[in-house]
């Protein structure tokens, strides 16, 4: 009998060549239905991006580029100039979707390098620069990704007790994830983990998306609240944390969704490793400390009504809703990247990469 199909068969973000669209599951779907949109138009991108329809550093970076790419395509001129001012263009507007993942200027600006760097072609060469240059960075995410989950799994044994927090996985990437990778891994050759997966408030990511994927796979899942992280650790049922993250500043501070700092902290109390899984593109050597991250703040109502049907806060109350928090290096017992996990000082660390 042929297996049933499941999310995980499915790439989180696609490109329709022939029909001019980026096409990707719509998140805020999740998990009562799963349905693929087709992106087409810069605002059909951009408002993709900042309604978390596709959302997770790396999966984001992909949409964006294979969105720079269509966007290029549709610019019907041969003449260089004209081409690389509507480009630019494009890619500032698609840019400024959401401040704090490093990996959608990461992504843009990469692109950005073919256009400036192929300035003696011809734009339908650049163009197809552009598709392979595209499709590269879609490859890589998911080479990163396994080999992210390859170095994960040395840190933990057969059996054990991982919490994580948000959603860093198959759906913030193509495939995999990165905090979820190991656990992946693990679930393919019989590890056995027990996986708590935090809830995220207030979007739920871990709710409607960590425990969806991973009940999907096969995984064993319990969802717990976000203030029910304390108990677990302190019965011990908790052996390591992974994480994913949004930016990695050049002291190894780590930006990722709110909420996060807090687990380090309990898991520093409790004295359970604490692991970011980053892809060394989140790694940004021009930001120096977790301090200089611009954090995104949204919408008050994502607290008080999002879910429910009726305002669950009293009319008028003042809301504060950051997206992310900084996790202070000294609370991170590694950073696993796919070049293997990288230990305090990041600094030094970090200079070791390939590239830095």
């Amino acid at each position: 009998m042929e297996k049933e199909k499941t999310i995980m068969d499915q790439d989180t973000v696609s490109l329709d060549d022939e029909g001019n669209a980026v096409v990707i599951i719509d998140q805020t779907l999740l998990p009562g239905r799963t349905e693929l949109i087709r992106l087409k138009t810069a605002e059909e991108i951009w408002d993709a991006i900042y309604l978390l329809k596709v959302r997770g550093a790396p999966a984001i970076g992909v949409t964006a580029a294979f969105g720079i790419y269509l966007l290029a395509k549709s610019c019907k001129t041969e003449n260089y100039d004209i081409f690389l001012a509507e480009f630019r263009k494009n890619k500032e507007y698609l840019d400024s979707s959401r401040p704090t993942a490093v990996n959608l200027s990461w992504a843009l600006k990469r692109m950005e390098r073919v256009v400036t760097d192929h300035a003696s072609l011809p734009v339908p060469q650049i163009l197809s620069l552009l598709k392979k240059e595209a499709e590269e960075i879609r490859d890589e995410d998911i080479r990163v990704c396994r080999r992210i989950g390859e170095y994960g799994l040395t840190l933990v044994k057969k059996g054990d007790g991982i919490l994580t927090h948000c959603n860093a996985g198959q759906l913030a990437t193509v495939r995999y994830g990165t905090a979820t990778a190991p656990i992946y891994l693990g679930q393919e050759k019989g590890y056995g983990f027990h996986v708590f997966a935090d809830e995220t408030r207030p979007l739920l990511q871990g709710a409607r998306l960590t425990a969806f994927e991973l009940a999907s796979a096969g995984v064993d899942v319990t969802l717990i609240c976000d203030n029910m992280a304390s108990t677990v650790m302190k019965n011990g049922w908790v052996n390591a944390v992974f994480v994913g993250c949004d930016r990695v500043a050049a002291n190894g501070d780590t930006a990722n969704k709110i909420g996060t700092s807090g687990v380090a902290i309990l898991a520093a109390h409790y004295g359970i490793p604490f692991y970011v899984c980053a892809p060394t593109s989140t790694i940004d050597l021009a930001t120096p400390t977790g301090a200089d991250i611009r954090i995104e703040e949204r919408k008050p109502e994502e607290v008080s009504e999002m879910w429910y049907r009726e305002r669950m806060a009293p009319d008028g109350v003042k809301i504060f809703n950051p997206a992310f928090d900084v996790t202070d290096h000294s609370l991170i017992t590694g950073i696993v990247t796919e070049y293997g996990v990288l230990r305090p000082p990041y600094e030094e660390a970090f200079r070791s990469l390939p590239g830095r």
